[in-house]
């Protein structure tokens, strides 16, 4: 098919090699520049330079709102536009102008999880699978019928750097398996079931802040969930920033009030320090969150129960 291709990142790399390894007459890309965003730098293969090795124009815009864009995919002439991890909405004018329209693929399983770095969020709330999603793109962000899903389980001790490998390379097979399905006549498009749906935002500093009144089993997922290279979860001890780079729920319960430097449980590599997490700390019915290791500001990695020399004190969310 003659295509064109939205896309940024690893996920827009991935698309695009899919495309070219499978044949199809790539026309056009179009990416968006290089950016600063601390989730922007990471998984941050260039599309544009996968498309320049190959001959394809691209261009680069952070919007598609301008009337040369327009003008050359008109010119483009696509059968159908594929588009992956384009970071804002495209008008209609583009996303219905070729003859298949435009075909989405998006790393949840929709409706769930639409929007922004959802594996991060999936892993937070303990989901136990996540995948990739082909649909139609409609006027409603990630909300289209869906052609084809793929998912993979949740471990549990998985990160979401694991996940991201494990769903990129759903990639290729799903945007390989969709345009066959719809060049041959085969499509079926389902409806999503917009009461199963969620919506979310992109991630910022604030989102990897530790809160600890969240239950530590909550907290274990957090610290997961934000593996390097993503930016960690944090905390301020003694007014400095400190990172969570592993941590597990603790084996004994404890009570008192969250953010409580407790005692230390375990042994060996797994040895940590116990801080007291959960709204409902006081009661001493729940469990807390054993730290292993944290990182200063300054890079430097330390064994939890080297860094916490003396049990007392309060992990806070601010200086």
């Amino acid at each position: 098919m003659r295509v064109a291709m939205f896309g940024y990142q690893t996920w827009g790399y991935r698309t695009l090699q899919a495309l070219l390894d499978a044949g199809h007459e790539v026309a056009l890309v179009v990416t968006h520049p290089r950016s600063d965003h601390a989730y922007e730098r990471i998984w941050d293969d260039s599309v544009a330079e996968l498309a320049a090795k190959h001959g394809v124009p691209v261009l680069l815009r952070q919007r598609p709102t301008d009337a040369e864009l327009l003008d050359t995919l008109r010119d483009a002439a696509p059968e159908i536009i594929v588009a992956n991890n384009w970071r804002t909405w495209l008008p209609p004018e583009i996303y219905e102008l070729p003859p298949h329209g435009t075909l989405n693929v998006h790393d949840s399983l929709l409706p769930a999880y639409a929007g922004f770095s959802p594996l991060i969020w999936a892993l937070i709330n303990g989901e136990r699978q996540v995948g990739v999603t082909a649909h139609r793109m409609d006027a409603t962000l990630d909300a289209g019928d869906i052609l084809l899903q793929r998912a993979v389980p949740v471990g549990l001790n998985d990160t979401a750097t694991d996940l991201f490998h494990r769903t990129v390379e759903l990639i290729g097979p799903v945007v390989r398996e969709s345009l066959e399905l719809i060049a041959t006549g085969r499509a079926v498009w389902i409806p999503q079931d917009r009461t199963r749906a969620s919506f979310f935002h992109k991630r910022s500093e604030e989102d990897s802040r530790i809160d600890w009144t969240w239950p530590a089993a909550d907290l274990e997922r957090l610290v997961r969930a934000q593996s390097d290279p993503y930016p960690n979860a944090f905390t301020f001890h003694r007014g400095r920033r400190i990172r969570i780079l592993a941590a597990a729920v603790s084996e004994g319960r404890y009570g008192g009030t969250p953010g409580r430097i407790f005692i230390r449980e375990g042994e060996g590599d797994e040895a940590g320090v116990v801080i007291v997490a959960g709204a409902d700390a006081r009661t001493g019915r729940g469990h807390g969150l054993l730290v292993r290791r944290v990182r200063t500001d300054d890079g430097t990695e330390h064994r939890a129960t080297d860094y916490f020399r003396t049990m007392g004190g309060y992990l806070t969310a601010r200086p």
